[in-house]
């Protein structure tokens, strides 16, 4: 695999891991580490030799999501080279920009479900929006005591993305669902643990050593096997829908973020203040 700048990829015996890199920027998601998620995702997803992937962000965060600064600044030319230069114009929305960035990470996320091995989320710090959904998309979910997890988009006027809406009610029911997205409250790890959203705290410190220990333990399981019951579990889930749902959110992200109350609460974002949400 070619090099990455913040997308690093290692091997420990049958265990692959993802690691975010880019810290700097909370470990949120510009088109091109979001490009790399995907190859590297999709890399781990197919490795015969692979029976167990890790998912993990550096320096004590998860991942926070689609990188907004970068979204705000209007993207990079080069990533968005399916645009012609000069055609969008200041005013005129943020859906293209979103709309490049989640369909690698919807790609990703699709990936995970179908891949007949166990995706492991080793979660310290925030994992807030898009990293909320990455994390709910695994197949198990770990967290340091210091994890907090939030789902977060109303905040800068957005609906949910990257499986949020989709896993939501098959986690946790659809009254706690409502209660989570409607009300947003930001989750403690043991809050997370009760509202059956992950499946183990771990001790601060002892993360990476202990989700690495599950992840070795299920890359020793028969692997055949394994395949099989979490495909099974997937149809027993109505995940045959996933695609189609991925598709919808990123449809109707994409289309709010080209109005105005995601305009209003970017820029209230930045400008630390509460944003003035108007009536669409």
């Amino acid at each position: 695999m070619g090099e990455m700048k913040h997308i690093r990829v290692e091997r420990k015996g049958a265990v692959g891991i993802l690691t975010i890199a880019r810290r700097e920027r909370l470990n949120s998601l510009d088109v091109e580490t979001a490009q790399d998620f995907r190859r590297a995702g999709l890399q781990l997803a197919r490795d015969r030799d692979v029976r167990a992937v890790l998912i993990r962000g550096e320096g004590g965060v998860f991942c926070s999501g689609a990188d907004l600064k970068y979204i705000r600044g209007g993207g990079d030319r080069d990533d968005l080279g399916y645009l012609q230069p000069g055609t969008r114009e200041p005013d005129a929305g943020y859906g293209e920009i979103f709309k490049q960035i989640l369909e690698y990470i919807h790609s990703t996320i699709s990936e995970i479900r179908r891949a007949p091995k166990p995706f492991i989320a080793a979660v310290d710090g925030p994992a807030a929006a898009g990293g909320f959904g990455i994390a709910m998309s695994c197949d198990l979910v770990v967290a340091s005591e210091r994890a907090w997890f939030e789902w977060a988009y109303f905040k800068t006027g957005l609906t949910g993305a990257e499986s949020s809406t989709f896993f939501l009610p098959r986690l946790v029911g659809l009254r706690k669902a409502l209660e989570l997205v409607l009300l947003n409250p930001r989750l403690s790890a043991r809050e997370a643990l009760e509202w059956g959203l992950i499946n183990r705290v771990i001790s601060e410190g002892s993360l990476d050593s202990e989700a690495l220990a599950i992840a070795s333990e299920l890359a020793s399981a028969p692997t055949a096997a394994v395949g099989v019951a979490k495909n099974l579990l997937n149809q027993a889930s109505g995940m045959e829908r996933l695609d189609v749902h991925l598709d919808a959110e990123l449809t109707e992200l994409s289309r709010i973020a080209d109005g105005p109350n995601f305009a209003e609460g970017l820029a209230a974002f930045f400008d630390k203040r509460q944003p003035e949400f108007e009536s669409e």
